[in-house]
């Protein structure tokens, strides 16, 4: 099949879709999967950790990685690496190699997503370099929002269903591939991309996305513990993040593009510091959905700008550097249950308050500590 240069533009933004997607594939099948493996639910949800770990402790160098052997040959190869460990944890009869193989896609997401970003850009004016990123944002966040209804879906009939569907969709990605304008970087090296502009870029990303997308737990916690909301009623609560970051994306894309990446991350830190901050004393399930909701409107806002700042300019490693950053993002995302849960139980508001402090004062500190030659 051949591709023209529209379809693998399309294609090369639909690729941000099935990262988070095949991530959060398990969420809504928890109990099917346990059911089918001989193992409890909770047991189950070690499947999402298995995905998440490799994909974030890979993302530390694989964008140099795939910069060095050419993002067209990268990014094709893994996805169909996706395609077959899709494949095997749709067939395992074990929880021991359904775990390997929700690690292995894991792995293989590490390799697409910076690389894609890295492409988007090379492919992009830096006039519009906001508007791209913020689109391609929004496929993520339409990725991560979708994933629990259609597995949720496929599991009335096999939850199966779910993981052939990645495996298709990763077929017609390696088929399309990404743009040719994306050329190998020939010998980057790792150090290119562990400067100190962007390990500060990184710890902001880790801090940003723990102190906001994070605490979707702790928000479920708070729902159930004071208003009394049953599963579904949270899991629509905790979808408004993620729906208003996809409505969201291409609008504060745009507004990057307009005021500049490092102010905008600003504006995003102390917005999101307010919202978390509220949403531990607000006295109505109503207000709690708005602040949720505009919290995912200010993570969104972080999240492209960080990125902006790191595919902006003409850094012989942007893959690499851009890698970086989402690495700490995920960090953050994995962190933020063990440091926040305890604070949270001492005294609840406070667990809203404390990463609300955090990011309003780390926010700003890291990135004009980034922006320090």
């Amino acid at each position: 099949m051949k591709w023209g240069v529209h379809g693998r533009t399309v294609a090369l933004y639909a690729g941000g879709f099935i990262g988070p997607f095949a991530g959060g594939v398990p969420t809504t099948i928890l109990p099917e999967l346990g059911a089918e493996f001989g193992v409890s639910a909770q047991t189950a949800s070690v499947s999402l950790t298995a995905y998440l770990v490799p994909f974030a402790v890979l993302m530390l160098f694989s964008g140099t990685l795939g910069a060095r052997w050419g993002p067209e040959r990268a990014v094709r190869v893994a996805y169909i690496v996706y395609i077959a460990a899709s494949a095997v944890c749709a067939l395992s009869g074990s929880f021991g190699v359904f775990l390997g193989a929700r690690a292995v896609q894991g792995a293989a997401n590490a390799f697409t997503t910076p690389l894609l970003l890295a492409a988007v850009a090379a492919a992009t004016p830096p006039e519009r370099l906001g508007r791209a990123l913020g689109l391609f944002a929004s496929l993520q966040a339409a990725g991560q929002t979708s994933a629990p209804l259609v597995s949720g879906l496929a599991a009335e009939v096999r939850w199966t269903w779910a993981f052939w569907a990645v495996a298709a969709v990763a077929a017609v990605l390696a088929a399309a591939g990404v743009p040719r304008s994306a050329k190998p970087s020939g010998r980057v090296r790792l150090r290119s991309a562990w400067q100190a502009p962007t390990l500060w870029t990184a710890l902001v990303a880790l801090v940003a996305w723990a102190s906001l997308g994070g605490l979707s737990f702790m928000v479920a916690l708070r729902a159930e513990e004071v208003f009394q909301l049953g599963a579904g009623a949270r899991g629509l609560l905790l979808t408004g993040f993620g729906v208003m970051g996809i409505v969201s994306a291409r609008f504060l894309g745009h507004a990057i593009d307009r005021v500049g990446a490092r102010r905008a991350a600003t504006i995003g830190a102390i917005v999101g510091a307010v919202a978390m901050a509220g949403i531990g004393v607000v006295p109505s399930i109503a207000a709690m959905a708005a602040l949720w909701a505009v919290g995912g409107v200010a993570a969104q806002l972080l999240i492209v700008s960080l990125n902006a700042l790191m595919l902006s300019g003409d850094g012989e490693n942007r893959a690499g550097a851009v890698s970086v950053v989402q690495a700490g993002r995920f960090s953050g995302g994995a962190l933020s249950p063990p440091v926040f849960t305890p604070v949270y139980q001492l005294l609840p508001a406070a667990g809203f308050l404390a990463p609300a402090v955090l990011l309003v004062v780390f926010a700003p500190l890291g990135l004009w500590r980034a922006s320090r030659k």
